[in-house]
């Protein structure tokens, strides 16, 4: 494929009413560019977490009357899912691009994960790229921003990951659209293999490596 970024039309997928027309334009305008990404990134994020990453584009199969408001391609040590698995996302709401490193509410480690993250708060609290976010959930497009926060709201972050079943967390970088739309595809690319390089140390910590 000749990836050449996202455009308008991809963002606007997501104003199309109805599940069956937006889910027809999810797969034939976004989907061929998120199975590019993924298998574009799967050596890179295999030689930085050591494990080999296999590419999951999001199918939405359960939905049968709301349409998706996102969509995205995950990456993870486990050809036959993700959502159990710490992993790595590319992908799009309308308002915006995202690239995270996850832990979903699937994951059954959670709460181990949840206090190797606390043993390491002081190292990911200073070493967070302060324009990085993060999120509580992977089905809302908010967001809080790294540089906004304080120690102890990021350690709550990860004791709730601990105690509430359902909680996640999300770390990495959006971009508005308009910035997107404007990047060259090797300007994307490559900002999106520098979000992965500086996550795949929390995967190593949640993954006990």
């Amino acid at each position: 494929m000749n990836f050449k970024g996202f455009s308008q039309e991809d963002f606007d997928v997501f104003l199309i009413d109805g599940l069956e027309p937006r889910m027809e334009a999810l797969k034939e305008i976004i989907r061929p560019k998120l199975e590019f990404l993924g298998q574009y990134f799967s050596p890179l994020l295999t030689t930085l977490t050591g494990d080999e990453m296999f590419v999951h584009v999001a199918k939405h199969a359960r939905r049968t009357i709301n349409p998706p408001k996102d969509t995205w391609v995950a990456l993870a040590n486990n050809a036959r899912g993700y959502k159990m698995l710490p992993h790595f996302q590319i992908g799009l709401w309308n308002s915006h691009l995202f690239i995270w490193f996850a832990v979903i509410y699937e994951a059954p480690q959670k709460e181990a994960i949840g206090e190797r993250f606390t043993k390491k708060l002081n190292k990911l609290y200073k070493e967070t790229p302060k324009e990085f976010v993060w999120s509580l959930d992977h089905t809302k497009p908010e967001t809080v921003n790294h540089q906004d926060l304080s120690k102890d709201e990021l350690k709550s972050f990860f004791h709730r990951l601990q105690t509430v079943k359902k909680a996640e967390i999300l770390s990495g970088l959006i971009i508005d659209r308009e910035k997107v739309i404007e990047l060259k595809p090797e300007e994307l690319l490559e900002q999106i293999e520098n979000v992965f390089k500086q996550v795949a140390p929390l995967y190593k910590i949640a993954v006990n490596k």
